[in-house]
């Protein structure tokens, strides 16, 4: 059997498996435009995956210094209750007395501290008072 003669048109065109591929300036132009605006949309998604990528990587380091503040003031507050309820007991001799209450007191203080800074509980307002009050002698 023979095959159909084929017309100039498809000859330039070409065929593979059945279907007609065109290679005319005009189809290749076309499929560089095509080829263009997808390298751009690649671009510009690439440009948002990494913009997405600094804000989850500044969150995070952000969420570990914050972590390491509230821990830090946390550990200082006992330690400093700690050396004072030492210091008492060293003086005084009311060994171990002053290091319970004064590690109990810290522990206090490093809790209150820690909460303070992670913004639950408000910072004292005792300064604005002793302000309103100078305010009110004058």
């Amino acid at each position: 059997m023979k095959s159909p003669p084929q017309s100039p048109d498809d000859q330039d065109s070409g065929k593979s498996n059945g279907k007609k591929i065109n290679s005319s300036p005009d189809g290749e132009a076309d499929l560089s435009g095509r080829l263009d605006d997808l390298g751009s949309r690649i671009q510009k998604k690439q440009k948002e995956n990494e913009k997405h990528l600094e804000r989850d990587t500044s969150s995070k380091s952000q969420g570990v210094a914050q972590a390491l503040r509230l821990s830090s003031e946390f550990v200082a507050g006992i330690a400093v209750g700690a050396g004072f309820g030492y210091a008492i007991d060293t003086v005084a001799g009311t060994s171990p007395w002053g290091m319970i209450v004064f590690l109990f007191l810290g522990f206090g203080a490093g809790v209150l501290n820690a909460m303070r800074s992670a913004g639950l509980i408000a910072k004292s307002n005792l300064h604005i008072r002793a302000d309103i009050d100078k305010k009110r002698d004058n």
